[in-house]
């Protein structure tokens, strides 16, 4: 049976991750904060634990004594709101240090949670438009805060870990994760009027971030099946992937969208109709991949998350 560690494994997105390799037959060690009010709920495969990843010794042990053929690391501070700006930076920083070089050290390889908002341009007050559309994985990365800035500082950790242990690192850089018959998007869409759009619209953070993301959002089981993808690959070293819905989340043009919100567009522009204004050519060319589910059925479907959260 293949072992997994997967970090965050309660969190949102981490918890569909780890449900879906138990019930695939993976041996999963969860490693979250705290452990499931009912341990006994989740699948019989999956060992929860309860750790601070911040602790290089607690990290260490718990990866190196599981020995697993992969490590997921999912757990950060998920935005640079709700804590002080330079405690979401350490946390996250030095969280992923300690969980991809124990996975190194143990001959591991990893797929991790990056971020779109490497680019910058999500929590940027004010919001600033990128130098072309589609951005891509080559498209350079400005953050200006601490969250974004610690997605930076991860990928750097995560080519430094493949150079040393000689082990690939995949780091999935998603686009707003939404879940089904549960769409924060969907507010979006039905509060979103092309001739009255601005940055100065007061609708909240909500929509500064899709503004941010440039109206780009991917569902959750296309996040699961990226990570899964980049778990069965045969990569070296480090490689970047955008997950990302193929369309926008409003319905309409994407450029006439960006255009009537920032008043302006990039100086390339190659964009049709409501094509996602983030590209995911690179995990389309090295993983096979392509996103499967889109807004229009998913914002209404019926579908069971994990049973443990």
């Amino acid at each position: 049976m293949s072992r997994a560690v997967v970090t965050g494994g309660l969190g949102g997105a981490a918890s569909w991750v780890v449900s879906s390799l138990a019930d695939r037959g993976w041996d999963v060690r969860s490693i979250d904060f705290r452990r499931p009010s009912d341990p006994g709920a989740g699948p019989a495969n999956v060992d929860f634990r309860a750790a601070d990843l911040t602790d290089q010794g607690q990290t260490w042990e718990l990866i190196s004594e599981f020995d697993p053929d992969y490590v997921v690391h999912f757990a950060a501070y998920p935005n640079p709101l709700g804590h002080g700006g330079a405690r979401v930076y350490e946390n996250n920083t030095i969280s992923t240090y300690n969980v991809l070089s124990a996975a190194g050290s143990a001959g591991a390889d990893v797929v991790w949670a990056s971020s779109e908002t490497v680019y910058g341009t999500v929590f940027a007050e004010p919001s600033f438009l990128p130098d072309y559309f589609p951005i891509d994985t080559d498209h350079p990365m400005r953050p200006e805060d601490p969250y974004g800035t610690s997605k930076v500082a991860g990928e750097e950790i995560a080519k430094m870990v493949t150079r040393r242990y000689d082990v690939s690192v995949a780091s999935v850089r998603p686009s707003w994760i939404n879940y089904p018959g549960d769409y924060d998007a969907t507010t979006i869409r039905e509060h979103f009027d092309p001739e009255t759009a601005s940055l100065d619209d007061d609708f909240g953070v909500t929509f500064h971030n899709a503004v941010g993301n440039f109206f780009s959002y991917v569902d959750i089981r296309d996040v699961v099946s990226l990570t899964e993808r980049a778990m069965e690959a045969d990569f070296d070293g480090h490689e970047p992937f955008m997950a990302v819905a193929k369309e926008n989340l409003l319905g309409v043009d994407t450029a006439d969208a960006v255009e009537a919100t920032y008043g302006d567009l990039p100086p390339e522009v190659d964009l049709a109709g409501d094509q996602s204004a983030i590209d995911y050519r690179n995990a389309r060319e090295v993983l096979d991949w392509e996103p499967e589910h889109s807004w229009r059925e998913a914002e209404d479907e019926s579908v069971d998350g994990p049973s443990f959260v």
